[in-house]
């Protein structure tokens, strides 16, 4: 049974550190029974509750503290699907693709040549030429899936501090480049939304399919946004 000394005394607990430059993570869907569940809205998860509340204020949900041994053991269920957030530029957003076997890291490309290990480097990953079969690959655990991570801050609190996105979504990996086209377009910082985008179709034998995709929209210069009445 853990020790729960906090509860009598929130503000002794000590600030939370973290690994990175992050101050909270964003998710399109989370676990339950250890199975992946897709979300409508965003889930958010940090170690500051401070961070927790001021995200709950802007994006609805209410913060609780979950049983996870991370360091963003802080949980939101927002009511939000959209919201307005910032980018450093095309820096903020990295990619590649990886193929885990539990924790190990067995496989790590670019689609055209292996980005680690270092003895690999440069070598051609011999991955499938055709999207359709690196999907087939990588949905059978033969092949690597997106690793797709943006950083940005929301523009509704900008100096929160920032937050991190990492999906493995082939529908993003499929436009990322128009993104970051989109970005390298912009002089500083830009003004974007991040959206779980519902789709919806019936397919050719008549079965109804939907489900949430996550979408990057670059709207304009950070910096001419803020000299706006509203934005």
């Amino acid at each position: 049974m853990a020790m729960r000394i906090f509860e009598t005394d929130p503000s002794a607990r000590p600030k939370a550190t973290f690994s990175d430059d992050t101050v909270g993570r964003f998710h399109g869907g989370k676990q339950e029974n250890g199975i992946p569940v897709a979300l409508a809205e965003w889930r958010v998860t940090t170690g500051d509750p401070e961070v927790a509340d001021a995200i709950a204020q802007l994006m609805g949900g209410a913060p609780v503290e979950t049983d996870s041994t991370s360091e963003n053991f802080i949980e939101i269920l927002t009511t939000t699907n959209k919201l307005k957030i910032v980018l450093s530029g095309s820096d903020a957003i990295t990619s590649d693709l990886k193929l885990w076997n539990g924790s190990a890291l067995i496989h790590h490309c670019d689609g055209v040549e292996f980005l680690s290990p270092d003895e690999d480097r440069g070598k051609p990953c011999r991955c499938p030429e055709l999207m359709d079969d690196r999907k087939a690959a990588a949905k059978a655990k033969r092949g690597p899936a997106p690793a797709i991570a943006v950083t940005f801050r929301l523009a509704e609190d900008y100096d929160l501090g920032l937050f991190r996105f990492q999906t493995g979504s082939w529908k993003l990996a499929e436009v990322l480049h128009e993104v970051e086209n989109a970005l390298d377009k912009v002089s500083g910082e830009a003004l974007a939304t991040i959206e779980l985008e519902l789709v919806e179709y019936t397919t050719k034998k008549g079965r109804d399919v939907s489900y949430r995709k996550p979408v990057i929209r670059v709207l304009k210069s950070w910096n001419e946004a803020v000299t706006e009445p509203t934005f």
